[in-house]
């Protein structure tokens, strides 16, 4: 199943997009697309419905894929090639921060460069959303604990991450910085979550392309390693580490500046389009 939240912010209707591109509404059975909803309970009573019964819902905008989130967690240098190209080398275990829930916006929601910023990246990255609550977890039964996948932007102010005291959190955790979806995809229609397709394009020009099979380390280890330090509860998403092309990676670097258009997406969970505008 395709789940989504559709609706102006802060008032999204839970949604589903049936096999004809049809946006479904769901808020007759489900309070939100979050918490219980996501459960394996949840997801098998949305998936008994008759998407033909439901109300149709016109387009409109589309908000973050989960509500609710805890916990937005991110796995750093994740990526072989990625470290290569910003000069570190690739960690001997996950590299783990936190990305600020407020970030959070939709896949399509204009993204705000924050005031004093002059090296704000892109990253496409595979978004992991947790449905069942992982605690102490093997990698054997890591993914009986995931709802589905989405695309995840995890953009960064990289002067404001790496070149000023403290940790990676401020450099990644400016209001709008979080685009998640625009779909929540269960995971059953993943077969491979190692093995799928991501690119990234600025003002129309290929930044990223690469694949979710160069991960160092895969859905079912990271969800298994984090759920060691921390519970993972229904709505927690795992944003997973980006592929080569990122903007301080180029020689020069090139950031993004005001009027900039960022499009992305992952194969089989579709697409985010934003402009970037100066936080005045």
């Amino acid at each position: 199943m395709k789940l989504m939240r559709v609706g102006e912010a802060g008032r999204e209707k839970p949604a589903l997009l049936d096999a004809d591109g049809k946006i479904r509404d769901l808020s007759a059975h489900v309070a939100d697309i979050g918490g219980e909803a996501i459960s394996p309970a949840g997801l098998a009573r949305i998936a008994a419905l008759d998407p033909k019964i439901l109300p149709e819902l016109a387009p409109g905008r589309i908000g973050a894929c989960v509500a609710g989130t805890g916990k937005f967690i991110c796995i750093g240098l994740n990526f072989s090639d990625h470290a290569a190209e910003t000069g570190a080398t690739v960690p001997p275990e996950p590299v783990i921060f936190m990305k600020a829930t407020s970030a959070i916006v939709g896949p399509n929601d204009t993204v705000l460069i924050p005031r004093g910023s002059e090296k704000t990246d892109w990253e496409v990255e595979l978004g992991v959303v947790i449905g069942k609550t992982a605690k102490y977890v093997s990698e054997a039964e890591a993914l009986d604990h995931v709802a589905g996948y989405c695309v995840s932007h995890d953009v960064s102010e990289r002067a404001f991450q790496t070149e000023r005291a403290g940790q990676w959190t401020k450099g990644k955790s400016c209001d709008t910085f979080g685009p998640i979806g625009p779909w929540l995809v269960t995971k059953d229609e993943i077969a491979d979550p190692q093995n799928l397709g991501m690119w990234l394009k600025v003002n129309g020009q290929t930044m990223q392309n690469g694949s979710s099979k160069t991960m160092v380390y895969g859905v079912a280890h990271i969800v298994s390693y984090l759920s060691q330090f921390m519970s993972l509860h229904p709505g927690d998403v795992i944003s997973t580490g980006t592929p080569p092309g990122v903007g301080m990676g180029m020689k020069p670097p090139r950031y993004l500046r005001d009027g900039d258009v960022v499009e992305l997406g992952i194969e089989g969970l579709g697409s985010q389009k934003q402009s970037f505008v100066a936080d005045r």
